[in-house]
């Protein structure tokens, strides 16, 4: 018993040491940096030249990195950044990538994939799972479409896929109306007046 009270002691103490720690050492993060941050995309694809959104935001913040380097935000983004920023709009720098007319999600052929874990590797959002010299797959509401799978791929078998073309994205035709029954009736009812 009297163990347990020493437990109870030490760790009250070692949690209030913490706790004043993470108070008086608390590092205050750019308010800036932060309302940049929101507006991208979160995609984390590296396509601005920088490891992930929220170091991109910080360089913008800084002025060591211009706001037209995001290809998955696109010009819409561009174009909000330039707003919160007070800066005149751009169009996107085409050394970064293109922006793409529509979302995309990665698809692996699983017939075709070898389990060599460059995928896996690559994904910055950990959407694919797999495991070595296993097929892998895709988990589709993770996936932010940023294309950094498909060229380590040594067996070409991944594929990106506009959004609306997966399983996920597709819906049953709305049914027609049955005009056959209406027509029917018509053709009763002159029938019955002749």
């Amino acid at each position: 018993m009297v163990a347990v009270v020493i437990l109870v002691a030490l760790a009250m103490v070692i949690g209030g040491v913490l706790g004043l720690a993470a108070v008086r050492f608390r590092v205050e993060s750019d308010p800036l940096a932060d309302k940049i941050d929101k507006v991208l995309p979160q995609t984390q694809c590296g396509q601005c030249g920088f490891p992930g959104c929220r170091p991109y935001a910080t360089a913008i913040s800084a002025g060591e990195a211009d706001i037209n380097q995001c290809p998955p935000g696109g010009q819409a983004t561009i174009d909000e950044l330039a707003e919160l920023l007070g800066v005149e709009s751009k169009p996107l720098n085409p050394e970064n990538g293109a922006e793409s007319e529509r979302p995309t999600v990665a698809w692996i052929d699983e017939a075709i994939c070898i389990g060599c874990t460059k995928c896996i590797q690559a994904c910055p959002v950990d959407a694919i799972v797999g495991a070595n010299k296993l097929m892998h797959t895709v988990i589709a509401d993770e996936c932010t479409g940023c294309d950094l799978c498909v060229e380590p791929c040594p067996v070409d078998c991944i594929y990106m896929l506009p959004v609306d073309e997966l399983a996920g994205g597709w819906q049953w035709p709305q049914p027609q109306a049955d005009t056959r029954s209406t027509n029917n009736a018509a053709v009763e009812t002159t029938g019955d007046g002749q």
